[in-house]
């Protein structure tokens, strides 16, 4: 049987989807698998075990994916399980921003007699604007960029996009009356609101920073949904301060953003939905059951993805699953230590530093051969 280790509290939901053939177990040297939400991992130590981890959610900045890369050890993230739920978070947070909910509905519980009266003599400092007619610009059209530039549009706002990895998949979900520019200092110096929907990673710490202010229309509201590393804070704080940034929404508060004007923190809530939760722990736990029964790699963030569907053991005795470091022999190598083996099918992909290789064979091979290849890093039979 195998066994799946839980880190957070993962959805019901989503563990209901293992079958009989898996357990949930609280000792993570004998797991397979482990699920896992916000738990960092950054430290831990991995058992030999240990073939996946899977996180329900997008970001695996709590995941050492590199280091378990190197141990041959599959993560997986969940993408566009939480989109909805944080584009619905997004828009709020712009109508919050737009009419200055928080502070009125602060001002208002303050009111203890003579409310009606009160209110009418007091609503005029919360005034507003409307969104209708307002520039949007979204920095990032991924799976929930997209869906806030659809809703946005439809509230009559005009958006704008910018995203120089927008892949073919992203943009068939995006609507084609948006238009898109090709760099930054084109889109900032336009909009009224700025949304920033791209990955928390080395090559976009710090991204925006003071020359991006600099560029910034006057007075605009800029949202943060994605991940404080995104924002260089030193230059934030200057932005807020000059007036030159009219309002900072962030969904990651840290202790200088608490209390500071024009600052509207949220306490991460964007993927905090039942409904994102039960879909990010559905699609995890698939993803993980799929990697240790038919060794597919789907949304993998450290291996190449390649599937070839389910291994029944039909024509095909086992399948063999190879991770190994990119060379050019690599495949003759791997093709030798399958031995006469007749191969039914295979598949191999490569990325980065790696190469996933899939074999189904009609004879029964041994997982140690392969798993003295030079330049392999781990491999694995299904039987």
């Amino acid at each position: 049987m195998h066994k799946i280790a839980t880190l957070n509290k993962i959805s019901p939901v989503g563990l209901a989807r293992f079958t009989d053939k898996y357990s949930i177990t609280e000792d993570l040297e004998a797991a397979e698998g482990v699920l896992v939400r916000s738990h960092s991992m950054l430290e831990m130590d991995f058992s030999a075990n240990l073939l996946a981890i899977a996180r329900a959610g997008a970001g695996t900045n709590n995941i050492p994916s590199a280091k378990c890369a190197e141990r041959g050890i599959a993560v997986f993230n969940t993408p566009g399980s939480n989109a909805n739920a944080v584009k619905e978070l997004v828009i709020a947070a712009m109508f919050l921003a737009a009419r200055n909910l928080p502070d009125a509905i602060a001002w208002a519980g303050t009111l203890t007699t003579g409310v009606a009266g009160e209110v009418e003599k007091g609503k005029g400092k919360f005034a507003g604007n409307e969104l209708k007619g307002k520039t949007l610009g979204l920095i990032g059209l991924g799976a929930i960029g997209a869906l806030v530039g659809n809703a946005a549009e439809k509230l009559g706002m005009s958006v704008i996009g910018y995203d120089p990895f927008l892949t073919v998949q992203a943009a068939h979900k995006l609507s084609d009356s948006i238009p898109m520019v090709s760099s930054l200092g084109e889109l900032l110096p336009v909009c009224d609101y700025l949304s920033i929907h791209v990955p928390g990673m080395d090559s976009t710490k710090g991204m925006i920073g003071k020359d991006q202010f600099a560029q910034m229309k006057k007075g605009v509201c800029f949202l943060n949904f994605s991940r404080d590393t995104l924002v260089n804070q030193t230059d934030l704080f200057e932005a807020i301060d000059s007036g030159a940034l009219g309002k900072y929404v962030t969904d990651f508060p840290v202790d200088a953003l608490v209390g500071r004007k024009g600052v509207l923190c949220i306490p991460h809530l964007g993927a905090s939905t039942e409904e994102a939760e039960d879909a990010s722990a559905v699609m995890a736990a698939d993803q993980v059951m799929d990697y240790i029964e038919n060794g597919n790699m789907v949304n993998s963030v450290n291996y190449p993805n390649c599937s070839m569907g389910r291994f029944n053991s039909g024509a095909a005795k086992c399948r063999a699953c190879v991770i190994s470091k990119n060379a050019a022999d690599m495949p003759a190598k791997v093709a030798g230590a399958l031995g006469n083996a007749p191969v039914t099918a295979s598949a191999s992909a490569s990325r980065g530093d790696y190469t996933y290789s899939m074999f189904d064979l009609g004879a029964d091979v041994d997982c140690a051969n392969l798993s003295k290849v030079d330049g392999v890093v781990a491999a694995r039979v299904i039987r």
